[in-house]
């Protein structure tokens, strides 16, 4: 469990513009975490990965960045690939997860968009809490839970400044990543 500090991001996220008519453009901090997700995953591979025949000591290490979703559904709970995440801006980011969100509501969505994945990312953002356990989505090795942004005092340069922090939840297989790689992953992702 850790807390990102994403003060600068909502700045940003909420700067952009449309540069034609002025219109305030909305993205959600989801895709902006995906990239981050994704940077984070090029630099240790471990994390992109899956348990094949662990008995055997098969385990696949992907070359691919399909990044599962977990959308709350009225039909349970879904978890849909936005696949070659490492592709897309941050627009066609966005673009995308509202496409398979709506998808998956509406029972649209195709099942093969539930197979292969990378690592998935839960998020009680829109619901609330802070920190959770998420469960790791087999045959992934890691789950990123993120929680509901909160205003914080921080303590920086000799004094206190609001912060806007992100809780994070960082649940792994520890038959292929330990918890000092999972904590510099965590911390290269914040």
């Amino acid at each position: 469990h850790d807390e990102a500090d994403i003060t600068e991001m909502e700045e940003f996220r909420n700067s952009i513009k449309d540069n034609f008519t002025g219109e305030r453009i909305k993205i959600t901090p989801l895709a902006f975490i995906i990239k981050a997700i994704v940077s984070s995953l090029k630099k240790f591979p471990s994390f992109n990965s899956s348990i094949d025949d662990i008995e055997n000591g098969k385990i696949t290490l992907k070359k691919y960045f399909h990044i599962g979703i977990a959308v709350d559904t009225p039909h349970g709970l879904m978890v849909p690939k936005i696949r070659n995440a490492n592709k897309k801006d941050i627009k066609e980011l966005g673009q995308e997860l509202k496409k398979v969100s709506d998808d998956c509501r509406n029972l649209k969505i195709d099942k093969k968009e539930f197979f292969g994945g990378s690592i998935t990312i839960t998020s009680l953002g829109g619901i609330g809490g802070s920190f959770f356990t998420p469960i790791i989505n087999f045959p992934e090795v890691a789950i990123l839970g993120v929680g509901r942004s909160y205003k914080k005092q921080v303590f920086i340069d000799g004094k206190f400044i609001p912060r806007t922090m992100l809780p994070l939840s960082l649940s792994y297989d520890h038959r292929i990543i330990d918890g000092a790689e999972a904590a510099k992953f965590n911390n290269d992702l914040k």
